[in-house]
């Protein structure tokens, strides 16, 4: 509850009440908000726990909204973070919004993922008529040791 200090017509002892809000500090605390959620925001674009390889490859610029396949340790596939059938991949990906075979699609598969298992989602995804795949690693340094190590003939 407020109060006015203003000149009335009623007597100066009685304080009249002010019906003003004050918006100062709730314009404080939504910028506040805005701010977090402007540094969160590129933090989580997929948060599906998988752990990639490392490669020491330049990394490319990354699009605006990227579609992301995951291939879980359990060998479950999903896109972005919502869990799909092998069958039901490209159907998924076709239904989309701004989805096309043109756009490219990022693979993403743990390391523990057989070698076997990744190239049945890439014949998946070609089937479709997705031929645009990039594959997702981890940034890593050269490994020293293997560079000075002869190849075995």
């Amino acid at each position: 509850m407020g109060a006015s200090l203003a000149d009335n017509d009623a007597d100066d002892d009685d304080f009249a009440e002010s019906h003003e809000i004050n918006v100062t500090p709730f314009i404080d605390v939504i910028l506040v908000l805005l701010i977090i959620f402007m540094v969160a925001a590129p933090l989580s674009t997929v948060d599906l726990p998988i752990d990639l390889p490392t490669s020491t490859a330049s990394p490319q610029k990354k699009p605006d909204k990227p579609t992301y396949v995951s291939i879980k340790p359990d060998l479950s596939v999903a896109i972005g973070e919502n869990m799909v059938k092998r069958v039901d991949l490209v159907r998924s990906l076709d239904t989309m919004p701004d989805m096309t075979k043109e756009r490219h699609v990022f693979l993403r598969a743990d390391r523990a993922v057989p070698y076997g298992e990744l190239m049945d989602i890439l014949e998946i995804l070609r089937a479709g008529g997705y031929s645009k795949i990039k594959l997702v690693a981890l940034e890593g340094v050269p490994d020293t040791a293997a560079q000075a190590a002869p190849a075995k003939p």
